[in-house]
């Protein structure tokens, strides 16, 4: 009965942990995620990337999640083989500060941390301070998670059956070298299973020889997690974790015999405790850092070697995708639906390919650029009467009410793409092309607003695609409040533009009627992009129809 009892709250701190971890990293991603691709792309050399991976794996409270982050962006073609590597090693360092961090006795923290946490997420309406609340009360659910895995190990501390495994651990090192790797790719979280490992060796229930075997498994199993993650992505960018992977891999084997073989030597002297085993986990990963920085470059021709881009397909079949409608063809209505998903995720990245560039068309005014963004918008428009055809021909008596109402609500998100669309050709492309023919510059605080507008709606445009393959209520929910927080910056946005109109700042009035105009048309843009939002809020009665009151009574109207 003892052992049941112990699984049971063994498995119930580790869940609570993992959602800890995961809620911080949410709260942060959600309040700063737009900003991600800046801060990466716009770092310039290796140490400084490997410093930005420090830094945003401090953030995200997760290496795995930089790695996926860069990993996207190489994809992309925004990122290199060197640079990115080098934010991913960085990373994992940033990994192991947060377990020096959060292995301190922080226990005091926890009331203030719930207290701020939870008023700022309840009680609060703004953004910034829902996530920075959501972020807070991670935290501490973070140290009442390792605090209840500290407590559920006591029943069974003084049995006979944890000495015997974690003397088994202690020397077999290979097997627990596993255990610990098998444990991090399982709970998809480095920094999970090593604090994990931490606690247990903290309170006595394993040796530090066990600990620090266990720990260097877990380096190696995080390491696979972004391998798995992206194994549906291109060539070029899975050659990154793949050599992330590589150099952690070689190390922690290497270092996995080298530290037994001194612990059996004593060397050592006395045993360690917890903090000695972080300490170790923060040499291992600083010296993987400091060994791989200089060899970066180098490894990308090996990593191309053994990762070769696929055959270039024969001429005559490249191209843009081809629409996923037939028209006059009709299957079951279930097949019907998911060709007009495919169509609107086609046209979605059309519009998100006019949308792109155009932060930096801003600065450049390249015509050509112009010009092949406005070309995309013929294609944009020839989508939308596919949809609108393809629907209106659909025979009515073999598709149930729901069903012709999801079609329609599809065409009318089509609509709203083609509008986007427009924005972007007619009105933006336009706006950058006669920044430039003038000669003009908007202010580096305006540029500053227009960028991080521009760096939301890109995080929105990718959200808007998730809801429409997933209909995610959750999803559906922050798409809509980041419509109504764009509103704000763009409101705020032009408060500050007119304050510098009053200190009289030439930038700003030169470009005024620009900056003004893009600010209208960015938020339109969003607000088009954001409505296939409202049938699933709609349809889980989380958004009205109208604001009217729609009846009045007798009294009211005199009747």
């Amino acid at each position: 009965m003892a052992i049941l009892t112990f699984l049971n709250s063994l498995a119930g701190a580790t869940m609570f942990l993992l959602f800890a971890v995961r809620m911080v990293r949410t709260g942060i991603e959600r309040s700063y995620g737009a900003s991600f691709q800046r801060l990466l792309t716009g770092t310039g050399n290796r140490v400084q990337a490997g410093g930005v991976g420090v830094g945003l794996a401090l953030v995200l409270q997760s290496s795995a999640a930089v790695t996926l982050l860069v990993t996207g962006f190489a994809s992309g073609g925004y990122l290199g083989f060197p640079t990115g590597l080098a934010i991913v090693l960085g990373g994992d360092l940033g990994s192991a500060l947060i377990i020096q961090i959060l292995s301190f006795e922080l226990d005091w923290l926890v009331p203030a941390l719930l207290a701020v946490g939870g008023y700022l997420f309840v009680k609060t309406d703004g953004k910034k301070a829902r996530q920075t609340g959501r972020i807070l009360l991670g935290v501490a659910f973070i140290l009442i998670s390792l605090r209840f895995l500290r407590e559920a190990m006591d029943p069974i501390r003084d049995s006979a059956f944890l000495p015997a495994v974690a003397g088994y651990l202690a020397r077999d090192y290979i097997t627990a070298f596993l255990v610990g790797g098998a444990l991090a790719f399982v709970m998809h979280s480095s920094v999970a299973a090593i604090l994990m490992c931490v606690t247990l060796v903290e309170i006595g229930a394993i040796p530090f020889a066990a600990g620090l075997s266990l720990v260097l498994g877990a380096n190696f199993g995080s390491g696979f997690i972004p391998v798995w993650l992206s194994r549906g992505m291109s060539q070029s960018a899975r050659r990154i974790p793949y050599a992330n992977l590589a150099l952690r891999g070689s190390c922690a084997v290497l270092c996995l015999f080298a530290v037994n073989s001194v612990l059996g030597a004593g060397f050592l002297g006395a045993s360690q405790g917890g903090q000695m085993l972080v300490y170790a986990h923060l040499a291992f990963n600083g010296s993987l850092l400091l060994l791989a920085l200089p060899i970066c470059a180098r490894i990308e021709p090996v990593m191309r070697r053994l990762m070769p881009e696929p055959a270039a397909p024969e001429a005559g079949l490249t191209g843009r995708p081809v629409s996923a409608l037939e028209p006059g063809t009709y299957g079951p209505p279930a097949q019907v639906l998911a060709n007009l998903k495919r169509e609107l995720l086609r046209m979605t990245d059309l519009v998100e390919t006019m949308f792109r560039p155009l932060a930096d068309l801003y600065k450049s005014g390249d015509k050509e650029q112009i010009k092949a963004l406005q070309a995309l918008d013929p294609e944009v428009d020839a989508c939308l009467s596919g949809i609108r055809s393809y629907v209106a021909d659909i025979p009515d008596a073999d598709f149930s009410h729901a069903e012709l109402k999801q079609a329609r609500e599809m065409v009318e998100y089509a609509i709203r793409l083609e509008s986007a669309g427009d924005v972007a050709a007619r009105r933006l492309a336009v706006l950058a092309g006669g920044l430039n023919k003038k000669k003009l510059r908007v202010s580096s605080e305006g540029w500053g607003e227009i960028l991080r507008m521009h760096e939301a709606i890109m995080a929105n445009l990718r959200l808007a695609s998730n809801v429409l393959i997933s209909s995610d209520l959750e999803s559906a929910r922050l798409l809509n409040l980041e419509k109504t927080e764009l509103k704000r910056m763009e409101r705020d946005s032009r408060k500050r533009h007119l304050k510098r109109l009053q200190r009289g700042e030439d930038y700003s009035f030169d470009t005024s009627d620009i900056h003004l105009e893009t600010l209208r048309a960015l938020r339109e843009f969003n607000s088009h992009v954001a409505a296939v939002s409202y049938p699933v809020l709609y349809q889980n009665g989380q958004l009205l129809e109208t604001r009217l009151i729609e009846e009045m009574t007798a009294s009211q109207t005199g009747t």
